[in-house]
């Protein structure tokens, strides 16, 4: 069986490591892309000594020549990308009128306008082959109402918005498009009160990168379109 070349952005760090050493147990190839070098190298280092297959790439999704630059070096190296995985995201926990436009190009930049430019990149190499793969990774903050959250749940809407489009001008060019909205996973992008306050009640970053396997692994005519994911006893609020 021929592998899969699997690009995941965010990856440095909580579920986007867990979705490329869940990616890369299951025999894919996995680029993994972040800003952060040291923990990108650490990441390959241990999928490699699991005997997996794995490549990282410094890349900033809020910039377009980081983001341009990257598939193109992905293409060289392994001659295709079958699939893109947008994980990158923040947020900043700020009431609307505590958020500054500071804020605001902080998060749209990377949680929008990036997911935007990964897909743009890959998208014509997904085209000329006609077969590929989109999953993005949402929030359920992307159709739920949340306090201080304004700025993040506008990102998340904006791009399930954009996917959902995407996905009809796809059809009939066997590219799948799927949107995980995952409910509150013990991560990094929440502060270390929280996590500690809520971590019997969080998702695990192993939860949602089964899910993105799950739906990676279905067979050529089927596509799973959204999967929502919640912690059993709810959101936290």
């Amino acid at each position: 069986m021929t592998k899969k070349v699997v690009w995941i952005t965010g990856a440095s760090t909580g579920i986007g490591r867990e979705i490329a050493k869940t990616f890369a147990k299951a025999g894919n190839i996995v680029v993994v892309s972040a800003r952060r070098k040291s923990r990108l190298v650490s990441l390959v280092s241990e999928i490699k000594f699991a005997e997996r297959e794995a490549v990282a790439f410094v890349c900033d999704v809020s910039s377009e020549r980081s983001v341009m630059n990257t598939a193109k070096r992905i293409k060289e190296k392994f001659g295709t990308i079958d699939c893109l995985i947008n994980n990158a995201g923040v947020t900043v926990f700020k009431s609307f009128l505590d958020t500054k436009i500071v804020d605001y190009d902080y998060v749209m930049d990377i949680n929008l306008r990036g997911s935007f430019m990964c897909m743009k990149s890959v998208l014509p190499i997904m085209l000329k082959k006609n077969s590929g793969h989109i999953i993005n990774i949402l929030s359920v903050a992307a159709n739920t109402i949340f306090e201080n959250s304004s700025v993040y749940s506008a990102s998340k809407s904006g791009l399930l918005s954009m996917s959902n489009s995407l996905r009809l001008e796809l059809r009939g060019k066997n590219i799948k498009v799927t949107n995980i909205f995952p409910g509150a996973v013990e991560t990094p992008i929440w502060d270390s009160k929280t996590r500690q306050k809520y971590k019997n009640r969080m998702l695990s970053p192993i939860d949602i990168a089964n899910s993105a396997l799950y739906t990676f692994n279905q067979p050529k005519k089927v596509l799973i379109e959204d999967i929502i994911i919640r912690p059993i006893k709810g959101d936290i609020v």
